[in-house]
């Protein structure tokens, strides 16, 4: 008899902590809510913008690439760190990525959101293929850009790349 009670009193813990364990997992699930831009017009055209910069970026158009980076850009890298001077980016553009690296934007992986009196931020994924070595694996990469408008000239401001490994 008190074998059968121990037993019974065993299964009704270990059923309760896995009641309790499938509960608690339950409450750490968040569901992905489809995004829905604020301001669709904004939205057009900052998607508008970036299409106009990597077309650019990826047929090296050098041109429209630096009319596109403000001056006073800060491009943060999660592996080659902090870059301040629109010269030597549009250095390291001519020298390592012009007919080298393509860029392909993640289709609906854009968020758009305005900065009220500044312009607006973006966020996304994209994937870079680096055609000198063809047989390296394509992997999706977050990224941030800050733009901003200054009286219907937009420029980027600030950009986070980073890439996982």
């Amino acid at each position: 008899m008190k074998s059968k009670l121990l037993l019974l009193l065993a299964c009704g813990i270990f059923t309760t902590s896995c009641i309790s364990v499938r509960t608690k997992s339950k409450r750490t699930i968040v569901k992905q809510e489809t995004y829905t831009p604020i301001d669709q017009e904004l939205y057009n055209t900052i998607v508008a913008l970036d299409k106009r910069f990597f077309d650019a970026y990826n047929t090296c158009d050098l041109k429209t690439q630096a009319e596109l980076i403000s001056e006073d850009l800060e491009f943060f890298h999660d592996q080659g760190g902090l870059a301040t001077s629109k010269t030597q980016i549009m250095e390291a553009m001519k020298n390592n990525v012009c007919g080298k690296v393509t860029r392909t934007l993640i289709e609906g992986t854009t968020e758009v959101y305005p900065i009220p009196g500044y312009g607006a931020v973006q966020l996304g994924t994209h994937k870079f293929f680096n055609n000198q070595e063809p047989n390296a694996k394509q992997i999706p990469s977050k990224f941030v850009t800050v733009w901003k408008n200054d009286n219907g000239i937009w420029t980027m401001t600030r950009i986070i790349s980073t890439h996982k490994s």
